[in-house]
């Protein structure tokens, strides 16, 4: 397995990147699931992955109107909440099966937890004087 330093994490400017960002920020149980770093490599991978796939077949089975300028066929589909919801229920289901795997059982969070962190609260208010 390679050393953190050689972890690359794609950089997304895509619609498929930024969908499956906002979906990790309204749920915040899926960042929990997917918090060292090559689990959230394997599940930014995949989510990506198996959000394109949705996305093509919602894409196949609803019409979407002819691009008209103001809004992409991702954003037209994103609008059904039920579209929303199969691409929320995929991100999840990335973030559960990468959690699973025994392969990245070992692996300790991406940032401090949490009670490193409160330690450092404690500590900043103490010399501090906040």
């Amino acid at each position: 397995m390679a050393d953190t330093e050689e972890l690359w994490i794609p950089l997304v400017d895509e619609p498929i990147g930024s969908i499956v960002e906002r979906i990790e920020k309204e749920n915040a149980d899926i960042a929990a699931l997917v918090e060292s770093p090559h689990r959230l490599l394997a599940f930014r991978t995949f989510a990506y992955i198996r959000c394109g796939i949705l996305l093509g077949q919602l894409l196949f089975d609803n019409d979407v109107r002819a691009y008209d300028g103001s809004e992409t066929w991702v954003d037209a589909l994103l609008r059904d909440p039920a579209h929303h919801a199969a691409l929320t229920a995929e991100v999840k289901a990335v973030a559960e099966e990468i959690a699973a795997d025994p392969q990245y059982a070992a692996e300790g969070p991406l940032g401090p937890d949490v009670e490193a962190r409160e330690r450092f609260r404690a500590f900043a208010r103490e010399h501090l004087g906040s």
